[in-house]
């Protein structure tokens, strides 16, 4: 199975993420065990997280270059958004890991010594290098327009914020000569991880509902139609993505006098101009109807009173 140019991308970016992360887990969890800084373990864990949810991207990008069959004839390219949800849940369960194990240090705290500075130096090294990787996946996500990697981006950008929390916790520590705030720093951080997991959960339900996030894309429909002579009153409009591409569906109005080879080529200069206006189209379903026919009690679908 031959890989298309978006999934090489994938597959590229993803290798770059899963030995990013494998060397800055190994790195944290390492040097926070020498330090003895549960905030710094509890970051390194993350990372570790992270190499998976890397693993999944590389793996999704081999499913999306799989062509139509009769298992599937509108092909793999929602495997994207279906990654992208397993990725939520897999953070969430991490950030709920670290929530239960953090929650009893809390509770029942034992005595501990203040970490070793090295501790600090780890996770300016990890701040710089999650920033780094969350600019990149970001980027190569919106090339691609790839939900899963933006998803990834999201995760990474989160963590740099995890390990700058980190970071005041360990200064705090420092400071006020105070343990305790090492494992209350790691129980904030593990509440952070969860609430990205589940805004990223949300919005990858939307793709899986046949929502789309610009509805902007009805009003480019619409205009789309108004150019070419003869078509009146585009609605019942239906739009839902799948992975980077849309699938459009309408209902349009034409004379009734015309002919049925006339109304197929109108059909088709329709679609034409969607294509041009409307980028990353799957395909173009249109309904054709005789003016003045539309159904006041339509039930799905947007039309221009909608907008």
């Amino acid at each position: 199975m031959a890989l298309g140019r978006r999934e090489k991308k994938i597959v590229v970016v993803s290798k770059v993420a899963i030995f990013t992360n494998a060397f800055l887990s190994l790195l944290k969890i390492g040097i926070g065990l020498f330090a003895g800084s549960l905030a710094v373990v509890a970051d390194g864990i993350d990372s570790a997280s992270d190499v998976l949810t890397s693993l999944i991207t590389l793996f999704t990008a081999h499913i999306v270059a799989r062509p139509p069959d009769l298992k599937y004839p509108y092909g793999y390219n929602k495997a994207d958004t279906m990654a992208t949800k397993v990725l939520a849940f897999i953070i969430f369960f991490a950030g709920a890991q670290l929530a239960i194990s953090t929650f009893g240090k809390l509770i029942h705290p034992e005595p501990r010594a203040i970490p070793k500075t090295i501790a600090v130096y780890i996770v300016i090294v990890s701040i710089i290098g999650k920033q780094m990787l969350a600019l990149y996946l970001k980027k190569a996500g919106k090339s691609e327009q790839s939900n899963m990697l933006i998803a990834n981006a999201k995760n990474m950008q989160s963590d740099v914020l995890i390990s700058f929390s980190v970071l005041i916790g360990l200064a705090a520590t420092f400071i006020f000569k105070m343990p305790l705030l090492d494992a209350l720093t790691a129980f904030v951080v593990s509440a952070w991880i969860m609430m990205i997991a589940l805004k990223i959960f949300m919005e990858s339900g939307r793709d899986l509902m046949d929502g789309v996030d610009n509805p902007e894309i009805y009003k480019k429909v619409i205009a789309a139609c108004t150019k070419v002579e003869g078509v009146f009153h585009p609605h019942r409009i239906r739009v839902r993505k799948m992975a980077h591409l849309y699938i459009i569906t309408l209902d349009i109005e034409l004379p009734g006098e015309l002919t049925l080879q006339e109304a197929h080529v109108k059909s088709h200069e329709v679609e034409k101009r969607i294509r041009e206006d409307v980028e990353n189209i799957y395909d173009v379903l249109i309904h054709i109807e005789p003016q003045g026919d539309a159904a006041d009690n339509e039930v799905f679908g947007i039309s221009e009173s909608n907008l």
